[in-house]
């Protein structure tokens, strides 16, 4: 065939005039301007220099540097910076060495949690296959895949992986594994009819898709897309352009550091104003009063205790299958409100099940799911026994020989698990066999195969034939698989349950297949016949007056894991909502049966389609099951929640689950059956593939976020109290109780030794049956603020008020000094028995004895605090005095008040909730 002109140009995607999958193949080739003998190796080449490689364009992730400087974005971070510059260049090296450690410890944690570079993209590039069969020159080549160009016809066998997008010329028993792509959990049987302009991406039989998977059959096609003008390419640009989302931890923590730095730049510049202007303090004196006062304020620990409670948060998590990714996801999942999940593999197993077998008088409930041969066969309750089936259901038993025999898969235990070769409906029918006692290898052997023909979507079915006795001349027995219409309708009798054939009853088959299709199974028939010899199998003819043994409904079912987790989901206040590229009848099954609710309807993609964000937004928050959703539904599913002001986690698996998993606050990809495009997207991938495992994270989220707050209302107080303690020494014209390098200390040292215990703090009992912390809500509560001002004053009566008392005493100053320190160090460890249960009460027997890192925190901070005070190189460098034991029971007996006093303050606060 002459080739065309080279000024005339073959249709691409973006130039194309109507959509490929409403083409027939023959439009297809003429618009890309190629017979279907292929093309030449010269245009071929044209043709790759004007598209380019079939190769995804990868953008590099940030590199180390970037990363680094990421962790200074931070408004504390930036003051505490700010601190060691002012600190270094008065003169005190020690309190900035300190305080640019913190600061360092707090980049190297995050550092090293984040240190993953994005490889979404890289990870869509890899599911490309390396290698095609094309026809070059009218002969078949083995190309790179790289090297395709659109106009090239490819051949596809079983195995095979998609190297671009194709449009089916011929199709011989073809199905394609598109669960990564679409969502769907069973794969596609293609064809080459033309379908719908709006039709869904799973159902256009007659396309092929980069990285899909062929599971059956053959089939040649010819290119209409490749690298980035694929369904993979539009998904990894959609990846592309969606912008990280803020999580509400880091939104808080900015707030907050945003209010410290108001409220410190604040107060230090009226002090500096009032000691100099009103009275008349020398400029430099104020100038390092003021210095005092913003190290005092500074919480100089807190961010590298809240990158420490995270990471420990972290390891938690990872003992229960949830690998962190990103550190500020570790709290998002305790605030999420909404848990947006893919159905297959996420919610249900990923392998297909036969949940029924419909026999002419009776219906046989097989419990159990997935490949493994584990569940028992129920009929009205009664347990049949496998060993007694030839005389409780003689019918069961030869519709289970016949799903062993007509079948092409293989089922194997590997590891503990069982794995499937093969197609996973015909892997789903030796489960069946296997359940009613059969050994699917066994049975083969002793009823070896003599034909066959193989399932084609032209015939619907599948047949073989096996030798009905030693001798040839006596037949061949014949058993059929195929779609319950087409099976129906070459059969003229039924098996009854005792084994013997009469009439069939074809409005009762009718029935019970409508009834299967509503609960969302997928339903198959089961026959059997005699033929004389296996020549009819090529002819097809005798192929009728069949008896029917009976259908198999199949469904790919629920976890049982994920049925408990999603009661415990909403138990907690949180709204589990289905998106997936299933159709919509299987969804709404599924979902019922997670307990989702009843008569669910779905909402599926072509409305999506028809909506517009305000009324997406109204019908998101009211629906709990999407179906024949496309990548961009997921993705504008998640941006209609998150507008209403959910805080969103996303679970998935599938490449086509990608881009919203990425725009969710928290992403939940598989690490078992998950893509790795999926894992990269995602900023948590759970080990073990099972929903029950977010609800444990959910757990330990809230957990986080629990120790974090009371993290925050033990160290602000004891930064508070310092604080009043300087403003009202300079307000009242007295001495400074504390030092600038004294209270560095305490923040440094026991504030942090102290603070650190909370990180480890358990779960509380109660954790999991409150509602989700609404999105908005501050770290800084009312309720913490009121907690923060009490004991911040409580710290300034207990520091000035022992600093006071020693000088009226005739105590040296820096003795006096000596003693506010030692009390507001008391006050720090008695607080902290406190602050492990912010309502509850402490005195308890758990709460006064602590836990084991409780004690050891007390212990460490003890013999710090007696090298403080009576080590002479510490008095040296804190200057220092020595303290009579007298004098240090006092500042104990202190501590101890603070604590009584914050119990009754508990008490009445529960005493007026009571009320």
């Amino acid at each position: 065939m002459p080739q065309p002109p080279t000024s005339t140009r073959p249709e691409t995607p973006s130039t194309a005039a109507a959509p490929w999958h409403t083409r027939t193949s023959q439009q297809a080739l003429d618009g890309l301007q190629v017979s279907a003998q292929g093309l030449s190796s010269q245009e071929a080449a044209d043709r790759l220099k004007q598209h380019g490689p079939n190769r995804m364009e990868v953008t590099e992730g940030s590199g180390l540097w970037r990363r680094v400087l990421a962790q200074f974005n931070n408004l504390l971070i930036m003051v505490l910076l700010a601190a060691v510059v002012v600190t270094a260049l008065i003169g005190h090296t020690l309190d900035a060495a300190v305080i640019l450690a913190v600061v360092l410890l707090n980049v190297f944690i995050g550092v090293l949690q984040e240190g993953k570079a994005e490889k979404a993209l890289q990870a869509i590039r890899h599911l490309l296959a390396p290698h095609a069969m094309v026809l070059r020159d009218g002969r078949l080549h083995e190309i790179d895949a790289a090297d395709l160009v659109p106009g090239d016809v490819v051949q596809v066998a079983s195995g095979d992986s998609l190297p671009a997008d194709l449009r089916w010329m011929q199709v011989n028993n073809l199905r394609v594994d598109e669960s990564a792509l679409t969502g769907e959990s069973m794969p596609v049987e293609k064809a080459l009819a033309p379908v719908e302009p709006g039709a869904a991406l799973g159902d256009r039989l007659c396309m092929g898709y980069a990285g899909t998977l062929v599971t059956q059959g053959q089939a040649r096609g010819v290119v209409v897309a490749t690298a980035g003008g694929t369904e993979m390419g539009r998904i990894g640009r959609l990846l592309e352009s969606v912008e990280p989302v803020v999580t509400p931890l880091v939104r808080n923590m900015a707030q907050l550091a945003r209010w410290i730095t108001l409220a410190v730049v604040a107060a230090a510049t009226a002090l500096f104003a009032f000691g100099t202007l009103v009275r008349g303090m020398p400029a430099a004196e104020m100038f390092m009063t003021a210095v005092g006062l913003a190290v005092a304020a500074i919480p100089d620990g807190l961010p590298a205790i809240m990158s420490i409670t995270l990471a420990i948060g972290v390891q938690r998590m990872a003992a229960r299958h949830a690998v962190i990714r990103r550190l500020p996801a570790v709290e998002t999942l305790g605030s999420v409100t909404v848990i947006c999940s893919d159905k297959t593999g996420t919610l249900t197993r990923n392998e297909m099940t036969v949940q029924q077998v419909v026999l002419a008088n009776r219906v046989i409930d097989i419990e159990g799911a997935g490949y493994a041969p584990e569940g028992a066969l129920r009929s009205n309750g009664h347990h049949l026994q496998p060993a007694e089936l030839f005389r409780e259901a003689p019918a069961l038993l030869a519709l289970a020989e016949a799903a062993a025999l007509c079948n092409d898969a293989s089922l194997h235990l590997e590891g503990g698990q069982w794995q499937l070769v093969g197609d996973p409906t015909e892997g789903a029918l030796l489960t069946l066999a296997m359940k009613a006692g059969i050994d699917p290898v066994e049975l083969a052997r002793e009823r070896p195969r003599t034909g066959a023909i193989p399932f084609e979507s032209e015939h619907r079915y599948m047949a073989t034939a096996h030798a009905a006795a030693a001798d040839a001349s006596a037949g061949h027995n014949l058993l059929l698989k195929g779609a319950p219409e087409r099976v129906l309708g070459m059969c003229s009798r039924q098996c009854r349950d005792g084994g013997e054939p009469v009439p069939l009853d074809e409005p009762y088959w009718q029935r019970a297949i409508d009834e299967q299709a509503r609960a969302g199974r997928r339903v198959l028939a089961l026959a059997q016949g005699h033929i004389d010899a296996v020549s009819a199998l090529d002819s097809r003819s005798g192929l009728d007056g069949l008896t029917l043994l009976g259908l198999v409904a199949i469904i790919d079912p629920p976890r049982q894991e994920a049925i408990e987790a999603v009661a415990q989901c909403r138990a907690a206040g949180i709204r589990v909502k289905m998106i997936t590229g299933d159709h919509g009848v299987t969804a709404s099954a599924i979902a019922t049966q997670l307990g989702m609710g009843n008569d669910l309807r779905a909402v599926t993609g072509p409305e999506i389609e028809a909506m517009d964000d305000t009324a997406l937004q109204q019908v998101v928050q009211d629906t709990d099951v999407f179906a024949r959703a496309s990548p961009e539904h997921k993705l504008r599913l998640v941006q209609a929640l998150q507008a209403r002001g959910e805080v969103v986690a996303m679970t998935g698996d599938g490449v086509n689950d990608a881009p919203a998993l990425k725009q969710a606050d928290v992403g939940v990809a598989m690490g078992r059956k998950g893509t790795e495009a999926a894992k990269q997207a995602g900023a948590i991938v759970l080990a073990d593939d099972n929903f029950a495992s977010i609800a444990h994270a959910v757990e330990e989220g809230r957990t986080v976020y629990d120790n974090l707050r009371k993290t925050v209302t033990f160290l602000l107080p004891i930064n508070g109290g310092e604080s009043m303690s300087l403003l009202a020494a300079v307000l009242l014209g007295l001495a400074m109780p504390i030092m600038p390098v004294q209270i560095l200390w305490v923040n440094m040292v026991s504030s942090v030794a102290l603070a650190m215990v909370l990180a480890f703090e358990p779960t509380e009992p109660d954790v999991m049956k409150r509602a989700p912390r609404p999105p908005g809500e501050a770290m800084l509560s009312a309720f913490v603020i009121w907690r923060i001002v009490l004991v911040s004053t409580l710290f300034t009566l207990g520091i000035f008020g022992m600093f006071q008392w020693s000088l009226s005493t005739g105590a040296p100053l820096e003795e006096a000094r000596t003693m506010a320190v030692n009390t507001l160090v008391a006050m720090e460890v008695f607080y902290l028995f406190s602050v492990r249960y912010l309502k509850a009460p402490s005195f308890t027997g758990a709460g006064v004895q602590g836990t084991p890192r409780v004690l050891l925190a007390m212990g460490v901070v003890v013999v710090l605090q007696a090298l403080f005070t009576y080590a002479p190189f510490m008095q040296s460098w804190f200057n220092t005095r020595a303290l009579h034991p007298a004098e240090v029971l006092l500042c104990a007996l202190v501590g101890m008040g603070v604590l009584v006093l914050l119990e009754l303050e508990k008490w009445v606060l529960r005493q007026r909730k009571v009320a």
